[in-house]
Protein backbone atom coordinates (compact mmCIF):
# COMPACT_ATOMS: atom_id res chain seq x y z
CA UNK A 1 0.00 0.00 0.00
CA UNK A 2 1.42 3.35 -1.04
CA UNK A 3 1.47 5.99 1.69
CA UNK A 4 0.01 9.33 0.78
CA UNK A 5 2.56 12.14 0.92
CA UNK A 6 2.07 14.44 3.88
CA UNK A 7 0.47 17.76 2.99
CA UNK A 8 2.70 20.75 2.44
CA UNK A 9 3.29 23.09 5.34
CA UNK A 10 1.02 25.88 4.11
CA UNK A 11 -1.74 23.38 3.41
CA UNK A 12 -1.37 22.13 6.99
CA UNK A 13 -1.65 25.69 8.26
CA UNK A 14 -4.69 26.32 6.07
CA UNK A 15 -6.38 23.14 7.31
CA UNK A 16 -5.76 23.96 10.98
CA UNK A 17 -7.07 27.50 10.55
CA UNK A 18 -10.27 26.22 8.96
CA UNK A 19 -10.65 23.59 11.65
CA UNK A 20 -10.63 26.38 14.21
CA UNK A 21 -13.14 28.41 12.13
CA UNK A 22 -10.93 31.46 11.72
CA UNK A 23 -12.05 34.01 9.16
CA UNK A 24 -10.82 33.98 5.58
CA UNK A 25 -8.99 37.25 6.26
CA UNK A 26 -7.12 35.74 9.19
CA UNK A 27 -6.25 32.77 7.00
CA UNK A 28 -4.85 34.96 4.26
CA UNK A 29 -2.95 37.13 6.72
CA UNK A 30 -1.39 34.20 8.63
CA UNK A 31 -0.32 32.47 5.42
CA UNK A 32 1.27 35.66 4.14
CA UNK A 33 3.29 36.20 7.33
CA UNK A 34 4.46 32.59 7.41
CA UNK A 35 5.63 32.86 3.78
CA UNK A 36 7.52 36.05 4.60
CA UNK A 37 9.11 34.41 7.64
CA UNK A 38 10.32 31.45 5.58
CA UNK A 39 11.68 33.67 2.80
CA UNK A 40 13.42 35.91 5.34
CA UNK A 41 15.39 32.91 6.60
CA UNK A 42 16.40 31.65 3.16
CA UNK A 43 13.51 29.17 2.74
CA UNK A 44 14.53 27.10 5.77
CA UNK A 45 11.76 24.94 7.19
CA UNK A 46 10.24 26.42 10.38
CA UNK A 47 10.72 23.13 12.26
CA UNK A 48 14.47 23.65 11.85
CA UNK A 49 14.24 27.09 13.44
CA UNK A 50 13.32 28.30 16.89
CA UNK A 51 12.56 31.31 19.10
CA UNK A 52 15.75 33.14 18.15
CA UNK A 53 14.76 33.01 14.48
CA UNK A 54 11.28 34.28 15.26
CA UNK A 55 12.81 37.07 17.35
CA UNK A 56 15.14 38.03 14.50
CA UNK A 57 12.25 38.28 12.05
CA UNK A 58 10.01 40.31 14.37
CA UNK A 59 12.87 42.62 15.31
CA UNK A 60 13.62 43.14 11.62
CA UNK A 61 10.02 44.20 11.05
CA UNK A 62 10.22 46.79 13.82
CA UNK A 63 13.73 48.15 13.19
CA UNK A 64 14.27 47.91 9.44
CA UNK A 65 10.67 47.58 8.33
CA UNK A 66 9.42 50.25 10.77
CA UNK A 67 6.03 48.55 10.89
CA UNK A 68 3.28 49.58 13.30
CA UNK A 69 2.95 47.75 16.61
CA UNK A 70 -0.33 46.17 15.46
CA UNK A 71 1.39 44.81 12.34
CA UNK A 72 4.22 43.30 14.35
CA UNK A 73 1.73 41.71 16.76
CA UNK A 74 -0.17 40.23 13.82
CA UNK A 75 3.04 38.65 12.49
CA UNK A 76 3.84 37.32 15.96
CA UNK A 77 0.37 35.75 16.29
CA UNK A 78 0.77 34.06 12.90
CA UNK A 79 4.14 32.53 13.84
CA UNK A 80 2.98 31.42 17.28
CA UNK A 81 0.00 29.74 15.60
CA UNK A 82 2.35 28.00 13.17
CA UNK A 83 4.57 26.60 15.88
CA UNK A 84 1.95 25.75 18.50
CA UNK A 85 -1.03 24.59 16.43
CA UNK A 86 0.65 23.15 13.33
CA UNK A 87 4.13 22.01 14.34
CA UNK A 88 3.25 21.25 17.97
CA UNK A 89 6.23 23.24 19.26
CA UNK A 90 5.88 25.55 22.24
CA UNK A 91 7.98 28.67 21.83
CA UNK A 92 9.41 30.25 24.94
CA UNK A 93 8.53 33.88 25.63
CA UNK A 94 10.07 36.10 23.01
CA UNK A 95 11.82 38.47 25.42
CA UNK A 96 14.49 39.74 23.04
CA UNK A 97 12.18 41.13 20.38
CA UNK A 98 12.58 44.83 19.62
CA UNK A 99 9.00 46.04 20.06
CA UNK A 100 7.39 48.32 17.56
CA UNK A 101 6.13 51.38 19.39
CA UNK A 102 2.37 51.75 19.64
CA UNK A 103 1.41 55.44 19.49
CA UNK A 104 -1.26 56.49 21.97
CA UNK A 105 -3.63 58.39 19.72
CA UNK A 106 -7.08 59.65 20.54
CA UNK A 107 -9.84 58.48 18.19
CA UNK A 108 -11.16 60.77 15.47
CA UNK A 109 -14.66 61.89 16.44
CA UNK A 110 -17.17 63.81 14.36
CA UNK A 111 -19.61 66.32 15.76
CA UNK A 112 -23.30 65.68 15.24
CA UNK A 113 -23.32 68.30 12.50
CA UNK A 114 -20.36 66.63 10.77
CA UNK A 115 -22.04 63.22 10.96
CA UNK A 116 -25.13 64.73 9.37
CA UNK A 117 -23.02 66.35 6.65
CA UNK A 118 -21.41 63.03 5.73
CA UNK A 119 -24.62 60.98 5.86
CA UNK A 120 -26.50 63.40 3.60
CA UNK A 121 -23.83 62.83 0.95
CA UNK A 122 -24.31 59.06 0.94
CA UNK A 123 -27.04 57.22 -0.92
CA UNK A 124 -28.78 53.86 -0.95
CA UNK A 125 -27.06 50.93 0.72
CA UNK A 126 -24.01 53.00 1.65
CA UNK A 127 -26.19 55.50 3.50
CA UNK A 128 -27.95 52.66 5.30
CA UNK A 129 -24.69 50.97 6.35
CA UNK A 130 -23.12 54.23 7.54
CA UNK A 131 -26.28 55.18 9.43
CA UNK A 132 -26.24 51.78 11.08
CA UNK A 133 -22.60 52.23 12.12
CA UNK A 134 -23.36 55.57 13.75
CA UNK A 135 -26.73 54.51 15.16
CA UNK A 136 -25.58 51.23 16.72
CA UNK A 137 -21.82 51.41 17.26
CA UNK A 138 -21.18 48.39 15.03
CA UNK A 139 -17.77 47.77 13.50
CA UNK A 140 -17.87 47.78 9.72
CA UNK A 141 -17.30 44.02 9.39
CA UNK A 142 -20.03 43.37 11.96
CA UNK A 143 -22.40 45.41 9.81
CA UNK A 144 -21.65 43.82 6.44
CA UNK A 145 -21.73 40.32 7.96
CA UNK A 146 -25.12 40.90 9.57
CA UNK A 147 -27.70 38.16 8.88
CA UNK A 148 -31.46 38.54 8.50
CA UNK A 149 -32.17 36.42 11.58
CA UNK A 150 -30.13 38.73 13.81
CA UNK A 151 -32.29 41.82 13.19
CA UNK A 152 -35.28 41.98 15.55
CA UNK A 153 -37.69 44.71 14.50
CA UNK A 154 -40.21 43.95 17.26
CA UNK A 155 -37.66 44.41 20.04
CA UNK A 156 -35.66 47.05 18.13
CA UNK A 157 -32.51 45.00 18.66
CA UNK A 158 -29.56 43.78 16.63
CA UNK A 159 -27.71 40.67 17.76
CA UNK A 160 -24.04 40.86 16.85
CA UNK A 161 -22.68 37.35 16.32
CA UNK A 162 -18.99 36.51 16.74
CA UNK A 163 -17.84 40.06 17.29
CA UNK A 164 -14.26 40.88 18.15
CA UNK A 165 -12.96 38.17 20.47
CA UNK A 166 -15.68 35.76 19.21
CA UNK A 167 -18.24 37.38 21.54
CA UNK A 168 -21.95 37.94 20.94
CA UNK A 169 -23.65 41.12 22.10
CA UNK A 170 -26.89 43.03 21.66
CA UNK A 171 -27.21 46.63 20.53
CA UNK A 172 -30.19 48.79 19.66
CA UNK A 173 -31.86 49.16 16.28
CA UNK A 174 -32.55 52.90 15.81
CA UNK A 175 -36.25 53.57 15.27
CA UNK A 176 -35.43 55.95 12.39
CA UNK A 177 -33.79 53.09 10.49
CA UNK A 178 -36.59 50.54 10.95
CA UNK A 179 -38.62 51.50 7.88
CA UNK A 180 -35.66 52.13 5.54
CA UNK A 181 -34.19 48.79 6.60
CA UNK A 182 -37.48 46.97 6.00
CA UNK A 183 -37.71 48.47 2.51
CA UNK A 184 -34.10 47.45 1.85
CA UNK A 185 -34.81 43.87 2.96
CA UNK A 186 -37.74 43.63 0.57
CA UNK A 187 -35.34 44.29 -2.30
CA UNK A 188 -32.83 41.83 -0.84
CA UNK A 189 -35.54 39.16 -0.59
CA UNK A 190 -36.46 39.66 -4.24
CA UNK A 191 -32.79 39.31 -5.19
CA UNK A 192 -32.54 36.12 -3.11
CA UNK A 193 -35.59 34.70 -4.88
CA UNK A 194 -33.95 35.37 -8.25
CA UNK A 195 -30.84 33.52 -7.08
CA UNK A 196 -32.93 30.54 -5.97
CA UNK A 197 -34.72 30.38 -9.30
CA UNK A 198 -31.35 30.49 -11.08
CA UNK A 199 -30.10 27.51 -9.05
CA UNK A 200 -28.06 29.48 -6.53
CA UNK A 201 -29.13 31.21 -3.30
CA UNK A 202 -26.96 29.28 -0.83
CA UNK A 203 -24.96 31.52 1.47
CA UNK A 204 -21.81 30.73 3.47
CA UNK A 205 -22.60 29.20 6.86
CA UNK A 206 -20.13 29.34 9.76
CA UNK A 207 -18.85 26.41 11.80
CA UNK A 208 -19.63 23.78 9.16
CA UNK A 209 -23.38 24.24 9.68
CA UNK A 210 -23.87 23.52 5.98
CA UNK A 211 -22.91 19.89 6.67
CA UNK A 212 -25.21 19.64 9.68
CA UNK A 213 -28.09 21.46 7.99
CA UNK A 214 -27.61 21.03 4.22
CA UNK A 215 -30.53 23.26 3.23
CA UNK A 216 -30.04 26.03 5.78
CA UNK A 217 -27.80 28.03 3.46
CA UNK A 218 -30.78 28.74 1.19
CA UNK A 219 -33.08 29.84 4.02
CA UNK A 220 -34.04 33.49 4.09
CA UNK A 221 -33.05 33.81 7.75
CA UNK A 222 -29.39 33.06 7.00
CA UNK A 223 -28.99 35.53 4.15
CA UNK A 224 -26.84 38.63 4.53
CA UNK A 225 -28.62 41.91 5.23
CA UNK A 226 -26.19 43.61 2.85
CA UNK A 227 -25.46 41.17 0.00
CA UNK A 228 -22.97 41.83 -2.77
CA UNK A 229 -24.25 43.05 -6.13
CA UNK A 230 -22.80 40.05 -7.97
CA UNK A 231 -22.31 36.33 -7.40
CA UNK A 232 -18.75 35.18 -6.73
CA UNK A 233 -16.77 32.00 -6.18
CA UNK A 234 -16.12 31.05 -2.57
CA UNK A 235 -12.30 30.74 -2.25
CA UNK A 236 -12.63 27.87 0.23
CA UNK A 237 -15.35 25.66 -1.22
CA UNK A 238 -15.22 26.77 -4.86
CA UNK A 239 -19.02 27.21 -4.88
CA UNK A 240 -20.71 30.12 -6.59
CA UNK A 241 -22.44 32.22 -3.95
CA UNK A 242 -23.57 35.73 -3.16
CA UNK A 243 -21.18 37.07 -0.55
CA UNK A 244 -21.81 40.09 1.65
CA UNK A 245 -21.08 43.66 0.62
CA UNK A 246 -17.34 44.37 0.64
CA UNK A 247 -16.19 46.68 3.40
CA UNK A 248 -13.76 48.37 0.99
CA UNK A 249 -16.73 49.62 -1.04
CA UNK A 250 -18.23 51.24 2.06
CA UNK A 251 -14.87 52.77 2.95
CA UNK A 252 -14.52 54.32 -0.50
CA UNK A 253 -18.04 55.73 -0.37
CA UNK A 254 -17.52 57.24 3.09
CA UNK A 255 -14.15 58.68 2.09
CA UNK A 256 -15.74 60.41 -0.90
CA UNK A 257 -18.61 61.70 1.27
CA UNK A 258 -16.14 63.14 3.80
CA UNK A 259 -14.29 64.85 0.96
CA UNK A 260 -17.53 66.22 -0.51
CA UNK A 261 -18.56 67.53 2.92
CA UNK A 262 -15.32 69.52 3.08
CA UNK A 263 -14.20 67.97 6.37
CA UNK A 264 -10.54 68.16 7.32
CA UNK A 265 -10.78 65.23 9.74
CA UNK A 266 -9.45 61.86 8.47
CA UNK A 267 -12.81 60.18 9.01
CA UNK A 268 -13.49 56.54 8.05
CA UNK A 269 -16.42 54.19 8.62
CA UNK A 270 -14.90 53.32 12.02
CA UNK A 271 -15.17 57.01 12.96
CA UNK A 272 -18.94 56.53 13.15
CA UNK A 273 -18.39 53.98 15.94
CA UNK A 274 -16.14 56.43 17.80
CA UNK A 275 -18.75 59.15 17.35
CA UNK A 276 -21.54 56.83 18.55
CA UNK A 277 -19.72 56.18 21.84
CA UNK A 278 -18.69 59.80 22.36
CA UNK A 279 -22.15 61.19 21.72
CA UNK A 280 -23.73 58.68 24.11
CA UNK A 281 -21.34 59.77 26.86
CA UNK A 282 -22.02 63.42 26.04
CA UNK A 283 -25.72 62.62 26.42
CA UNK A 284 -25.14 61.40 29.97
CA UNK A 285 -25.31 57.64 29.46
CA UNK A 286 -23.38 55.45 31.89
CA UNK A 287 -19.96 54.36 30.66
CA UNK A 288 -20.72 50.72 31.56
CA UNK A 289 -23.74 50.79 29.28
CA UNK A 290 -21.63 52.21 26.45
CA UNK A 291 -19.00 49.52 27.14
CA UNK A 292 -21.60 46.76 26.71
CA UNK A 293 -22.99 48.28 23.52
CA UNK A 294 -19.51 48.50 22.03
CA UNK A 295 -18.53 44.99 23.18
CA UNK A 296 -15.38 46.10 25.02
CA UNK A 297 -13.97 43.53 27.45
CA UNK A 298 -12.42 46.19 29.67
CA UNK A 299 -13.99 49.52 30.60
CA UNK A 300 -10.56 51.13 30.29
CA UNK A 301 -10.92 50.74 26.51
CA UNK A 302 -14.19 52.69 26.62
CA UNK A 303 -12.63 55.35 28.84
CA UNK A 304 -10.74 56.76 25.86
CA UNK A 305 -13.98 58.37 24.68
CA UNK A 306 -14.27 60.50 27.81
CA UNK A 307 -11.58 62.80 26.38
CA UNK A 308 -14.23 64.86 24.62
CA UNK A 309 -15.97 65.56 27.92
CA UNK A 310 -12.83 67.41 29.08
CA UNK A 311 -13.49 70.21 26.66
CA UNK A 312 -10.40 72.18 25.70
CA UNK A 313 -7.56 71.06 27.95
CA UNK A 314 -9.38 69.20 30.74
CA UNK A 315 -12.19 71.73 31.01
CA UNK A 316 -9.96 74.65 31.93
CA UNK A 317 -11.00 78.03 30.54
CA UNK A 318 -8.23 79.76 28.63
CA UNK A 319 -6.99 83.05 30.16
CA UNK A 320 -7.36 84.59 26.70
CA UNK A 321 -11.10 83.88 26.80
CA UNK A 322 -11.28 85.54 30.24
CA UNK A 323 -9.39 88.58 28.93
CA UNK A 324 -11.62 89.03 25.91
Amino acid sequence: MIDKPSPKLLDQVRGKIRLKHYSIRTEQSYLDWIKRFILFHGKRHPKDMGPQDVEAFLTHLAVQGKVAASTQNQAKSALLFLYKEVLGIELSWLDNVERAKAPKRLPVVLTREEVQAVLTRLEGTYWLVASLLYGTGLRIMEAVRLRIKDVDFARREILVRDGKGFKDRVTMLPSTLAEPLKAHLQRVKALHQQDLEAGFGAVYLPYALDRKYPNAGRDWAWQYVFPAAKLSIDPRSGETRRHHLQDQAVQRAVKQAVRDAGLSKPATPHTFRHSFATHLLEGGYDIRTVQELLGHSDVSTTMIYTHVLNRGGKGVQSPLDQLL
